[in-house]
């Protein structure tokens, strides 16, 4: 179940039914504030523009600064999917660490777990995949004993 938060990075998600993603409809309520989501976690993460892209599956960037400037259609699926991963990451870091600059720190770190092979945890997701971002995800929710 894909879940997506709706104003705030502390507020509950709004679960989705299975399939609601391929409903353009559903996508055209849900992008404006996934994308205001998403910049406001890219500027706490203090990502370059590159790397914003990168995690938004190789976004061109007139299409990046659209979104800045307010002019973007519809996400994709696959966008809203990247964007709820990332916030799942980023929950689950304020969950595991009582501050910020802790979870920033982590996220930057060489990690010798078998997942990350001494890169940072930020470095796989910048590998750009779907599948590497959720696997941050997954290590993080076993991380908390979550399964």
């Amino acid at each position: 179940m894909i879940a997506v938060a709706r104003t705030d990075f502390d507020e509950a998600p709004e679960p989705l039914p299975p399939g609601a993603l391929g409903d353009r409809k559903v996508r055209e309520r849900l992008s404006p504030a996934a994308i205001r989501l998403f910049l406001r976690l890219a500027e706490r993460w203090r990502l370059a523009v590159a790397e914003r892209c990168i995690l938004l599956g190789d976004l061109p960037r007139p299409t990046y600064y659209n979104w800045v400037n307010g002019r973007a259609g519809p996400l994709s699926r696959d966008q809203l999917e990247r964007i709820s991963l990332l916030l799942g990451i980023h929950k689950g870091l304020r969950l595991l660490f009582a501050d910020g600059e802790a979870a920033d720190r982590w996220l930057r770190a060489p990690n010798h777990d078998i997942e990350f092979a001494g890169r940072s945890p930020l470095a796989r997701m910048l590998e750009g995949g779907i599948g590497d971002l959720d696997a941050v995800r997954r290590y993080l929710d076993a991380w908390r004993g979550l399964r």
